[in-house]
């Protein structure tokens, strides 16, 4: 939507809203599909939703499965999964905002048939209900006697002073042309009040937003090992090959990398790559077929894509912050197998690399391993049944 039609439409009245927007479904033909329904067999079931983010509510849903007492669901608002990650039901944004008919069927489908709801990224669950008022929805569903939990996901949650302060290289640093920081900083505060006002159980998704939420677990990204794994060798090309894939080339750092690996480039020491909107099915052979990943060089974390690199058997390269490498060694049991990079060393550590091939091998084969302990699911799936699903 236009930002001066969305403008506009804000004035309106909700009801007014909701009234127009099934009208526009009812012209178009469009029926909202019935709500999922769990597997009733299973005592504890879990509805996760409404964002998806990276596939990660449906791949935390496949490992809470694993416990064998739980059934878990995952929702998606078809807007937020532009990428196709798997979804076990999708359902479009202006339905759940404006159908009244489907929010009444979804409240009445979670509270017949789920124990648990965990919201994602503080989007509420019910879509327009109460218009969207998050704590009103939860109050609502824990009178019924539905245990809620929140997880977060990332910028929803990262309160750009805090990050400013963790970092030199935060994407709050210069983020007029992304969100400006003071914009962020209300949304997020607000978000963080909401958080601490329903005193729920809570997770992040990564381990530097422990930061912004002290009182959360850490539940960790999930991925499908055994769709990156290779046996494809490291660094044995005179010119190694280097790829960088942003999905979002402010927040990876990608203005602050590539005049160094373009020179590097251009020099005839590396081979560098940068992708642009490859299709994830795609990406496991890519990815192969590289020496070394540029992750990301501003949040001063690793997420899904560092995951997937290290599971390929790839270097990866990445600016980590000693808090999130303290607090995944301690669950892992052994340190994040990824060289502390920022823009101002990555020409260094690359020259390293190519003069001490056989230790970077080393540490790229412990890469694999480091994440069958974090993010293969399993320690996911305790940290729920921990702390939410084991009442």
């Amino acid at each position: 939507m236009h930002p001066r039609v969305e403008a506009v439409w804000k004035l309106v009245p909700k009801p007014v809203q909701d009234a127009i927007a099934s009208t526009v479904d009812r012209v178009q033909g469009v029926t909202p599909p019935p709500p999922p329904v769990p597997d009733l067999s299973r005592p504890t079931r879990m509805l996760v939703g409404p964002v998806n983010y990276a596939g990660q509510g449906y791949r935390w849903s496949r490992a809470a499965e694993t416990s064998g007492v739980v059934s878990a669901v995952n929702y998606v608002h078809a807007g937020n999964n532009l990428l196709q990650y798997p979804a076990d039901y999708t359902v479009s944004w202006r339905t759940a905002e404006h159908s009244r008919a489907w929010q009444g069927a979804m409240l009445d489908a979670i509270t017949e048939n789920y124990t648990h709801v965990l919201i994602e990224a503080c989007f509420p669950i019910l879509g327009g209900m109460f218009s969207g008022d998050l704590r009103r929805q939860t109050a609502l569903l824990q009178e019924r006697g539905v245990r809620v939990g929140i997880v977060g996901h990332g910028n929803e949650v990262r309160l750009p002073s805090t990050h400013l302060e963790s970092t030199p290289w935060s994407p709050f640093t210069d983020s007029d042309d992304w969100i400006p920081a003071e914009l962020a900083e209300k949304a997020v505060a607000a978000n963080l009040q909401a958080i601490a006002d329903l005193d729920v159980p809570t997770f992040v998704s990564t381990a530097g937003l422990l930061v912004d939420l002290p009182q959360a677990h850490f539940l960790g990204v999930v991925i499908d090992q055994q769709q990156w794994i290779n046996d494809e060798p490291l660094l044995e090309r005179d010119r190694i090959r280097v790829i960088h894939g942003p999905t979002n080339p402010h927040v990876k750092g990608t203005p602050l990398i590539v005049p160094t690996a373009q020179r590097l480039h251009d020099e005839g020491l590396i081979e560098f790559i940068q992708l642009d909107r490859v299709p994830n099915h795609e990406m496991p052979a890519v990815m192969a077929s590289a020496d070394v990943v540029l992750d990301q060089f501003r949040i001063g974390d690793y997420g899904v894509a560092a995951c997937e690199s290290m599971t390929s058997g790839r270097v990866v390269l990445a600016h980590v912050t000693d808090q999130v490498r303290r607090e995944v060694e301690a669950h892992a049991g052994m340190p994040l197998p990824i060289p502390d990079t920022t823009p101002g060393t990555l020409e260094q550590v690359l020259r390293d690399i190519v003069a001490r091939r056989e230790e970077y091998r080393a540490m790229a084969r412990t890469g694999r391993d480091f994440v069958a302990r974090l993010h293969n699911g399993d320690f996911s799936r305790d940290q729920l049944m921990k702390h939410f699903l084991a009442v």
